[in-house]
């Protein structure tokens, strides 16, 4: 690869894990595209952000569930910053609910806005990485991937489906120089998990052998190391960032 600055483009990173990823990134000196469905003035706030670090930023306002729309970002990016180098599939919803009481609606919008937008965006990320013969994907999925949850089918065989995604396109892009990876946060202390009950919380937590809810930037800083040129011998992996969890 040439010695220009790499890319980073993270879905979803208004906010959240999303948002601690791409500030992470962003210190380690990665141009970075802020993706954001909702949160506009956060986008923006991050962006300002990364400035002051000296390190060039955009935002942009893109529905990752609708190919067209992933296309127009691809291309924006590519217009003002260049090439994406580094994608991470960070994007995601709940719409949780039993089996019998969850409608066609709950089920098919997460799994768009979940496994679909990393199909569309990582289809869009693939071709100028193979020009590069280098690139970096990073998906985002979660351990109950790979303990299944109650009330949450849809989500669950959401990030179920980005981990087989990720080891496909591991095996099928190998040879091009790009390495494929899926991180699964457990446990993760955000908007999304804040709105659980003290009952809820304790019973999570009772769980995790290190007794703690893990941060944004724990998985943010995992993210940065498959990013990295240190991470070049790692692909198709899927590793939890969850305290221990999913040992028990």
């Amino acid at each position: 690869m040439n010695s220009r600055r790499k890319i980073a483009l993270v879905t979803g990173s208004g906010r959240g894990i999303g948002r601690a990823i791409a500030m992470e990134l962003a210190l380690r000196g990665y141009g970075v595209v802020v993706n954001y469905a909702r949160s506009e003035a956060p986008a923006r706030e991050l962006c300002e952000q990364i400035g002051i670090l000296g390190v060039p930023s955009m935002s942009i306002h893109a529905d990752v569930s609708d190919h067209n729309s992933v296309k127009k970002m691809f291309s924006a990016a590519r217009d003002e910053l260049g090439s994406v180098d580094i994608l991470v599939n960070n994007a995601g919803i709940t719409r949780d609910n039993l089996l019998m009481r969850m409608k066609d609606e709950e089920w098919s919008s997460v799994l768009a806005s979940n496994l679909s937008s990393a199909f569309y965006c990582s289809k869009e990320a693939i071709r100028p990485m193979m020009k590069e013969k280098w690139g970096r994907i990073i998906n985002i999925s979660s351990v109950v991937a790979l303990t299944g949850n109650p009330g949450q089918a849809n989500y669950v065989a959401s990030k179920a489906g980005i981990i087989g995604l990720t080891k496909t396109l591991a095996r099928e892009y190998g040879s091009k120089g790009i390495t494929v990876n899926a991180v699964a946060p457990g446990f993760i202390d955000t908007d999304m998990t804040r709105i659980l009950g003290d009952s809820a919380r304790d019973a999570m937590l009772r769980q995790i052998p290190l007794e703690r809810a893990g941060l944004p930037i724990d998985v943010a800083k995992l993210v940065a190391f498959l990013a990295s040129e240190e991470a070049g011998y790692i692909s198709g992996q899927v590793i939890a960032v969850d305290g221990g969890m999913t040992t028990c």
